[in-house]
């Protein structure tokens, strides 16, 4: 790990992809990620093929910031949107992800590599009418690929590469 790198946020939670389409994702306290693999046990995006057959599936891992989620229920009316409703795999505080696109974070034992701002899917709609179009425009988390394999466990440093 890279010590004399400021942390700038903490993993707020975790979150895996439910074995049936649409069930809401379980909520862990610690995740392991493989390099250009994944999230172990997330079965949605886990080990993926990419394009090629040397090439790994791009979508590993998605993440939010709880402060964007808490935007996204204030602009809308809601309390608040549940940690995982926005089916993100790490729900991050105290920075902005679309930022850091083109970036690595390491997080725990695990190096991410930021690669583009996800597109939020109509599922967003369920939770509230509007959230996915809410969600569009930088206001909507990132994907990442696994560069470096470790655990991930809640409350685990944030730091940019």
């Amino acid at each position: 790990m890279n010590a004399t790198t400021a942390v700038l946020g903490h993993v707020a939670s975790l979150h895996l992809h439910p074995d049936e389409s649409g069930s809401p994702l379980a909520s862990v306290e610690t995740v392991e990620l493989v390099r250009d693999k994944g999230i172990q046990g997330d079965v949605r995006y886990f080990g993926r093929p990419g394009k090629g057959p040397a090439e790994p599936f791009r979508r590993q891992v998605s993440l939010i910031e709880r402060e964007q989620i808490a935007e996204h229920a204030a602009a809308l009316g809601l309390t608040s949107i549940p940690p995982g409703a926005v089916r993100s795999n790490i729900e991050t505080t105290g920075l902005s992800l679309v930022s850091l696109v083109g970036r690595e974070l390491e997080i725990g034992e695990a190096l991410l590599f930021l690669y583009a701002p996800r597109d939020p899917c109509a599922k967003m709609d369920a939770i509230c009418q509007g959230l996915r179009e809410w969600m569009m425009h930088s206001r909507q988390g990132v994907l990442a690929q696994v560069r470096r394999s470790g655990r991930i466990r809640v409350g685990d440093p944030i730091r940019p590469i």
